[in-house]
């Protein structure tokens, strides 16, 4: 039986196809040190990991910045996120995963600490809902931050997209929007998504995490005819992650060096390569460009 919170593989791979200068992983999660950060197990749980690992894992990688997306609820601030990115030397960001009240409560430190977007979740247990995403993206455009919509699954898309189509804040629908294989490409769901990229200039989506939605498992390349025609329709609106350290995860924990290596391989050509791990998360997320 897979442990649901046993961690990365601890021995990424150097890429064959190394990545360009100033790439980013826009989805990761930190937990710990434990010590430093204990953690209430009814609030969330994950495999106990530092940023120490974590910037290790990247430099292997070769991948610059970073975009750490809350793990567990706080009821306020994530110290373990606050921690990392005053650390970062301003190569690391943070989204915030907390209602409306305790954002606005919290929004000084927040801007003040490099955090750039909440997430709305129907999936993970004490989320803040997508019922919350009217309320949330005026403040979230104001700001100028990113409003991620992790999905259960991809047909809850088709409910969501005429709500989507009416805001202007930046929609970033993560994990794929939770395509699966075998979905056909033309079924409702992933054509709402490939639309949504289509047609409109605030919605996003992020290649991360094909691992948990292959059917056939490694080497996932069930899951190449999606990420092929997310690139094909809209390479302009695209992210990818890692989902390191690949928490609750019921497949088999991949090699982050293989999942980059397969990335690169569906870009295809340099400067689409380029506009997804460099240019599209810093005008997303608001990365200096130097930095």
């Amino acid at each position: 039986m897979t442990d649901l919170i046993n961690g990365p593989d601890w021995h990424p791979r150097k890429p064959k196809h190394p990545p360009p200068r100033l790439s980013c992983d826009t989805h990761a999660h930190l937990y710990g040190p434990f010590p430093r950060f204990p953690i209430d197990r009814t609030k969330g749980d994950g495999p106990d990991t530092s940023y120490e690992q974590y910037t290790d894992m990247l430099g292997v990688l070769g991948i610059e910045r970073a975009v750490l997306v809350q793990a567990r609820d706080y009821g306020g601030i994530d110290p373990v996120t606050v921690d990392a990115i005053e650390k970062s030397n301003g190569r690391i960001r943070g989204v915030a995963a907390m209602p409306r009240d305790a954002l606005e409560k919290h929004l000084d430190v927040l801007i003040a600490k490099n955090f750039c977007g909440i997430r709305l979740s129907s999936f993970s247990p004490g989320a803040v809902r997508l019922d919350q995403l009217e309320a949330m993206a005026p403040l979230m455009e104001e700001l100028g931050w990113a409003i991620l919509i992790h999905l259960t699954n991809i047909e809850e898309i088709l409910d969501l997209a005429p709500r989507v189509r009416k805001l202007s804040a930046n929609i970033v629908f993560d994990h794929l929007a939770r395509v699966r294989s075998p979905d056909a490409l033309d079924s409702p769901g992933f054509g709402t998504l490939l639309a949504l990229l289509r047609d409109t200039d605030h919605c996003w989506a992020k290649i991360c995490s094909w691992y948990r939605l292959s059917g056939t498992g490694s080497p996932y390349d069930d899951m190449t005819p999606y990420a092929r025609a997310l690139i094909e329709t809209r390479p302009e609106r695209l992210i990818w992650g890692t989902n390191w350290p690949h928490p609750n995860s019921p497949a088999a924990i991949p090699n982050d060096g293989d999942l980059l290596d397969q990335f690169m391989v569906w870009a295809g050509d340099a400067a689409t390569q380029k506009q997804i791990l460099v240019d599209n998360p810093a005008l997303l997320f608001g990365f200096d460009e130097t930095n």
